[in-house]
């Protein structure tokens, strides 16, 4: 093996290990300012999800589709958000297989204040970097992502 693909692999692990840290760091203080509010990370993640889904709610698979880290109950997790009353779910009347997802008032309740709070946390996290430099990071991390995805 050349020096060369050896140095390679390393650097790639490096690029591995850096981003778990990473995320690691970030998530731990996500969860310290969702904290007073009760909420994990992913049940703030199933919130914003289903906000976005306005008026018509998301059947429950489509959540886990789209969640940011992989939730092996999702049903649990919709079963606490549901007792606590901030999401609501009804079984479809055209297809009875399907249930829905809805975002309740007082789950807009608890997701609106926390809006600023975050984005503020997120500039403090990231936007040391600069508007250039963030932007490339981006691109580069949805590049990666891409080719994840899509098997290569």
């Amino acid at each position: 093996m050349t020096k060369r693909k050896k140095a390679e692999r390393c650097l790639e692990r490096e690029a591995f290990l850096n981003l778990l840290h990473l995320a690691d760091e970030l998530t731990g203080q996500l969860v310290e300012l969702l904290r007073p509010s009760e909420l994990s990370a992913t049940q703030y993640n199933v919130l914003r999800i289903l906000r976005g889904a306005g008026e018509e709610g998301m059947p429950c698979g489509m959540i886990g589709d789209r969640m940011i880290t992989r939730e092996p109950d999702m049903t649990r997790l919709l079963d606490r958000l549901e007792k606590r009353a901030l999401i609501r779910r009804a079984r479809q009347t055209d297809d009875r297989r399907v249930v829905k997802a809805f975002l309740t008032k007082e789950g807009a309740g608890i997701l609106q204040p926390l809006d600023e709070p975050v984005l503020e946390l997120h500039k403090q996290q990231l936007g040391g970097l600069g508007k250039q430099r963030l932007a490339a990071l981006v691109e580069i991390l949805e590049e990666v992502r891409g080719g994840i995805e899509s098997g290569q």
